[in-house]
């Protein structure tokens, strides 16, 4: 299987110098290939392939005078960004991107590693390079894959590391009892609903920040540009933003990992999120709560394990629905937090009843595809 874990590095000064320089250079290859791209466009009409006749470009301009100096850095992280601008082409035709722009030295920086690369207890090595000190928090066995080196806009660095465990994925389960099959959905009031009751509350991250996010902002909007305050300014403003991801994504860890070793299998709403968050009056809370991360986690956690994880249809009447009897509601508007059955009776809480519904629904799909979902032999009181 292949893991991935992102470390904690601390370059030496020389060290550091030497990454921003080739962060630049990875940085000028982008810019290049994308200037070359875009102007043979604007001005002839044609259309260069990236791969096969721009990346060859840098091993050329490598024996010019004027480009030598990337003979200095790792050939295969100059030769991933024309990889990874022609990927942007791509994603963007397809609709699930925007176009490429310049790279800018302020703001992220990174640059991938594949060849001469290891970890050790408390170091990484990539090509070019002195072996880096790192925080090596969880063991790496097996075979690494590629090292990328980062730097964030807060300026810590970090090596996210991909490598093969040699070990062999785990076999999904073949049968799962009904008890263990549990239906989630997603809010804003509450993060998510389980099908059992049970609430996790959204602890709105955001807005716990916003007056400290507000001061930064301030402060920053009121230096001077290219003055050293300036940077220092930014550079607080992303440190505070970074607090409010960095606790959103333990959040989110700490969620999916419960979720996943408390059930077998977990079906959810598919959700059109891009949509969602066209309306204004929830965009920020939506984009706060993060769905499509917490469903991301959950998706690869349940794979792991040899779990089943399940996303039904957008349109499948999840809340409108009564999860005792079947009656379906006409029209239910969103201010509305719970109501009654008309049929049956039945008082429901908007979000349980839908996590109800939408984990039938799951044990319909998963009988379905032909995977026994069984029921626990309720054993008698008197029994010894």
């Amino acid at each position: 299987m292949l893991r991935a874990a992102k470390f904690r590095i601390y370059p030496t000064a020389a060290q550091e110098a030497f990454l921003w320089a080739q962060w630049g250079a990875v940085r000028k290859c982008w810019n290049m290939a994308l200037f070359l791209k875009k102007h043979y466009y604007r001005t002839r009409g044609v259309s260069l392939d990236l791969i096969h006749e721009i990346k060859p470009l840098i091993a050329r301009a490598k024996k010019s005078r004027k480009y030598a100096r990337l003979r200095e850095y790792d050939s295969m992280a100059l030769q991933e960004t024309v990889r990874n601008l022609n990927k942007g082409y791509r994603a963007f035709f397809e609709g699930r991107a925007g176009f490429p722009h310049y790279k800018s030295r302020r703001g992220p920086q990174s640059s991938y590693h594949c060849t001469n690369v290891s970890v050790g207890p408390n170091y990484v090595r990539v090509p070019k390079m002195e072996p880096i000190k790192a925080r090596i928090h969880r063991e790496v066995v097996g075979k690494v894959k590629s090292i990328t080196l980062e730097a964030d806009a807060a300026g810590d660095y970090y090596a996210a590391v991909l490598w093969e465990d040699g070990l062999a994925e785990k076999e999904p389960l073949k049968e799962i009892y009904e008890d263990q099959v549990t239906g989630i959905d997603v809010g804003i009031t509450d993060l998510l609903t389980e099908s059992n009751g049970r609430k996790e509350s959204n602890p709105r991250h955001l807005k716990r920040a916003r007056k400290a996010l507000r001061r930064r902002c301030r402060q920053f909007s009121r230096t001077k540009k290219g003055s050293r305050r300036r940077e220092k300014a930014r550079r607080r403003l992303a440190r505070a933003h970074k607090r409010v991801a960095n606790a959103r994504s333990d959040n989110l860890h700490k969620v999916s990992s419960r979720l996943v070793n408390e059930s077998q299998a977990l079906a959810a709403e598919s959700l059109r999120i891009i949509n969602m968050l066209k309306n204004h009056h929830l965009s920020e809370s939506i984009a706060d709560a993060a769905w499509g991360e917490l469903l991301r986690m959950i998706a690869y956690k349940m794979k792991r394990e040899g779990k089943y994880f399940m996303q039904i249809d957008t349109f499948y009447p999840s809340s409108k629905t009564c999860s005792c009897c079947g009656f379906k509601l006409e029209k239910l508007d969103l201010a509305t937090r719970e109501w009654t059955c008309p049929h049956c009776g039945a008082h429901h809480d908007r979000n349980a009843n839908a996590a109800a519904n939408i984990r039938a629904e799951g044990i319909r799909i998963l009988r379905a595809e032909g995977l026994p979902v069984l029921r626990r032999e309720m054993s008698s009181p008197n029994a010894r």
